[in-house]
């Protein structure tokens, strides 16, 4: 691999250095302050460049038609492309007229006014899993017994999925974005990911084909018998809206709630604060948004010439939105590798994407990440690791791995 900044830009498209939290952040830190804009060649990828400061991707991001998603919105190895070129289309390949059309399909369900109708269901959730901690006998790994499912839960409840398929899918989600990871992945064979994909299509299609001889009142049905200009979504489109929903729409809040347990428990004042002053967990669930930034980067690709700073892309350029960097550049956040859950501006984040391509799912995610650190501290008498935190493997979607920790609940 070479890249220019001493070989920093590798950090961009190396799994494991993401997996080491305060390595990578060290090394972003001083991409931010010696080349912000980076140009990084790296051997197996194409050519991009690492955007790094909050205000550039905001720029790039309110420029949605000079720089757009497709062809290719996610940094992909050129050895892994093929095996990733898949049929199915989903929001974040889409650009212009139609990614508003599509978008417009589910928009409806995500809009505040209709989450806030979830709370008490995401409230009675919250409980079900503290109550789940506290049949474990003090001990537990918080991640794969409490933050994968709790999100998942809520989701699938939404698509109107049976509870008896919940395994199935949390495995898929995982194997899709933990692709790099050897503890997550599915193992010797390079069509791997297309085969997660194909897993998702023949389920999904089944599902669709249900929702369209009996509809029902769930999300499910919305996708499947829905409609553009008149005319039904083409399968492929239609599979789309299904797998993106049903993967980013818990995986990426199942990593900031873990991401944030683990910062409270290395800054125990935070978590004595966040109990003492119940009323912060609204400043504190962006905060735990930006701290872990589950999405770590977007890819964009340059249509016409345009200047940021010192630097004129091309058309054909492709950037490497890093929000993961964004996410603590200090010109916008005091003191941005430390967890403050009093941050007056923690939503300032770009956790969530920016313009139109912000994260359908920000306000329920929200309302999560509240409701379960809201019912968990409540009860907490005593709480504490009994090992070292893990952390996935990938340069996508990622956050921790295993939490095993000790407590005390009322």
């Amino acid at each position: 691999m070479t890249s220019t900044v001493d070989n920093l830009g590798s950090i961009f498209a190396d799994p494991a250095i993401y997996a080491d939290p305060a390595g990578w952040h060290a090394a972003a830190k001083r991409i931010r302050e010696q080349s912000p804009i980076l140009k990084v060649a790296l051997d197996g990828f194409p050519e991009f460049w690492a955007i790094t400061k909050h205000a550039d991707v905001m720029e790039i991001e309110r420029n949605p038609a000079v720089f757009t998603n497709g062809p290719v919105p996610v940094l992909t190895s050129q050895a892994d492309h093929g095996a990733t070129d898949s049929p199915v289309k989903t929001l974040i390949q889409m650009d212009g007229s139609e990614h508003k059309a599509h978008r417009g399909i589910v928009n409806e369900w995500f809009k505040p006014r209709n989450v806030q109708a979830m709370q008490e269901r995401i409230d009675q959730l919250a409980t079900q899993y503290v109550d789940r901690m506290a049949g474990f006998g003090g001990r537990c790994d918080f991640v794969k017994d409490v933050a994968l499912h709790y999100p998942l839960q809520v989701i699938l409840s939404i698509l109107g999925l049976p509870e008896d398929d919940y395994a199935r899918m949390l495995q898929l989600t995982q194997e899709l974005f933990g692709a790099e990871d050897p503890d997550i992945a599915r193992m010797g064979d390079d069509q791997s990911i297309l085969d997660v994909i194909l897993d998702f299509v023949n389920y999904f299609t089944a599902v669709a084909g249900d929702r369209r001889a009996q509809p029902t009142d769930d999300l499910s049905s919305v996708i499947a018998n829905a409609e553009i200009d008149g005319q039904p979504l083409l399968d492929m489109d239609m599979l789309g809206h299904f797998i993106i929903i049903a993967t980013a729409g818990h995986d990426t809040t199942s990593n900031a709630i873990a991401g944030g347990m683990v910062a409270l428990l290395e800054d125990r004042e935070q978590l004595e604060l966040l109990q003492a002053q119940p009323e912060l967990i609204d400043r504190a669930a962006d905060e735990f948004v930006r701290f872990v930034t589950p999405v770590k980067h977007f890819m964009r690709t340059c249509q016409e010439p345009y200047t940021v700073r010192d630097v004129t892309f091309q058309p054909g350029d492709k950037l490497y939105l890093s929000f993961a960097s964004a996410n603590r550049d200090d010109e916008v956040f005091t003191d941005p590798m430390r967890l403050d859950v009093r941050r007056e501006n923690a939503s300032s984040h770009l956790a969530f994407g920016f313009g139109q391509h912000f994260c359908l799912g920000a306000h329920l995610a929200r309302m999560e990440i509240r409701s379960l650190f809201k019912e968990l501290l409540g009860r907490l008498e005593e709480i504490e690791l009994v090992g070292e935190p893990t952390w996935i493997h990938s340069y996508f979607v990622q956050g921790p791995k295993s939490i095993p920790i000790s407590y005390r609940l009322r």
